[in-house]
């Protein structure tokens, strides 16, 4: 057996089998498991689990926290159970039964989209800063073709997002991938986009199409595949079996191309747009001050797994605005003094088995930018050096937000995530963020040698 392989038998086992699951993804540190029965989980045996760091229900849904090789245990189940493969078609979500609205469903479609995406858009974002440290070192010339090359590969990262979603908003939502991402495309088509730069009106049917730009847009994608999911399978109702292979999706393209072009992708354009104003407006109203209490009280968002709820404002400003002045800063800022909180640990206790997971968890953190395996087996478990976190995540958020200390890319939430703070021509918001994290981790670690007791440090 695989190293992974009696692990996920064994998670299966604890949550009521393959056949209790209508949906199952994962992000970046967690299992996420939609059951129908939530009554057969036996979350405290799932904590006990070798491999499983934590485990929680957050909006109803069971997450099973795994650390940085999760992909490895998300892998093995799906080969064990066949449910990663099917995850959001109709063989899966489809056959869910109905459930009454709740607020939070929105929230969870929206997340369940833009998860998968986070490896494109950190990849994407990171090269960015390749290129550009390129141009500032001088060994990058603007004018050669190894600088196109990179630098368009790394904007496709972003300015396809309407096509990436379609392929992720259709497996959420039990909708045919290919159609879903040719949703996508057909908002980017070069015509489409040529016409609306030249300003030429368009219609269809006499109805005018709004004059938008949907390049490295967010939420029109998902508006338009979430509908295109319930007309695909209206059609695969009431079409004849013979001819539904080329008559559902010819039927449900047909009916989706007005309401996607009059109706729902400029639904999405504003929504997208007021959304990002809501993020900036929040920033300037709350100031330096807003960003040091959301530094604070990040730890406990990421417990919820809400934390992803932060990454679509983070996409929409920096697709809107050109920068994150909120989400970003805050991720890094916590997560470090999450790892200088651990490292306050290391020095202060005596058991040699606490300071080898204090110091490797402080590290996964520092360098990697994962901060559950410092949060639950660590800072939460002890509870003084959370509190010791919270605090020079506060004074540090309110330094970084103080001198504005923007991101210009999505990347890495640990000490690689520095670049991102690189602006065109500008170091400002870099010696920002740096200045944040100094004092952040300084006054966790002075707080932190201050207020944990050694005797409190054991297994």
């Amino acid at each position: 057996m695989g190293k992974y392989d009696e692990l996920a038998d064994k998670i299966m086992n604890l949550i009521g089998g393959k056949e209790n699951v209508s949906f199952f993804t994962h992000c970046v540190t967690r299992l996420r498991f939609n059951l129908k029965d939530q009554s057969v989980v036996d979350l405290k045996e799932i904590e006990q689990l070798k491999g499983v760091i934590g485990a929680q229900w957050s909006n109803g849904q069971l997450q099973i926290i795994i650390g940085q090789t999760v992909p490895d245990a998300y892998r093995a189940i799906s080969e064990r159970t066949g449910l990663g493969a099917q995850e959001g078609t109709a063989a899966t979500a489809g056959k869910d039964e109905k459930k009454k609205f709740h607020p939070s469903m929105i929230l969870d479609g929206i997340i369940g989209c833009l998860t998968p995406l986070i490896p494109v858009m950190i990849t994407a974002g990171m090269l960015k800063v390749v290129v550009l440290l390129g141009e500032m070192s001088g060994l990058l010339s603007t004018e050669s073709p190894t600088h196109l090359i990179f630098s368009f590969v790394a904007d496709a990262g972003f300015y396809f997002l309407p096509v990436f979603i379609g392929a992720t908003a259709a497996r959420k939502f039990g909708a045919n991938m290919g159609l879903g991402m040719m949703m996508g495309a057909s908002l980017l088509h070069p015509n489409f986009m040529q016409a609306i730069a030249d300003g030429t009106a368009l219609n269809l049917f006499g109805l005018p199409v709004y004059p938008a730009s949907y390049a490295s847009s967010i939420f029109p994608a998902i508006l338009t595949v979430y509908i295109m999911s319930k007309v695909e399978k209206f059609f695969g109702n009431y079409t004849p079996a013979a001819l539904r292979t080329f008559l559902q999706p010819l039927l449900t393209i047909i009916v989706m191309i007005p309401l996607s072009l009059i109706v729902l992708s400029p639904a999405g354009a504003i929504v997208g747009e007021y959304f990002a104003k809501v993020m900036t407006w929040l920033y300037e109203t709350t100031g330096f001050l807003g960003i040091g209490v959301l530094t604070s009280i990040l730890p406990f968002v990421i417990m919820t797994g809400m934390h992803l709820a932060l990454n679509p404002g983070s996409f929409q400003m920096l697709a809107t605005l050109g920068y994150d002045s909120i989400v970003m800063p805050t991720m890094v800022l916590s997560n470090l003094n999450q790892g200088a909180a651990a490292l306050a640990v290391a020095v202060k206790t005596k058991n040699k088995e606490v300071r080898s997971l204090a110091i490797s968890s402080a590290i996964t953190v520092i360098v990697g930018g994962v901060s559950e395996p410092v949060m639950f087996g660590i800072n939460l478990k002890y509870k003084r050096p959370m509190i010791a976190a919270m605090v020079g995540s506060f004074c540090g958020g309110c330094v970084a937000g103080l001198f504005k200390a923007h991101a210009y890319a999505f990347a890495s939430m640990g000490v690689f995530g520095f670049p991102a703070f690189i602006g065109d021509n500008s170091l400002s918001a870099l010696y920002a963020i740096l200045a944040g994290v100094a004092v952040g981790m300084i006054v966790t670690f002075l707080t932190g040698l201050f207020i944990i007791k050694a005797e409190e440090l054991v297994q």
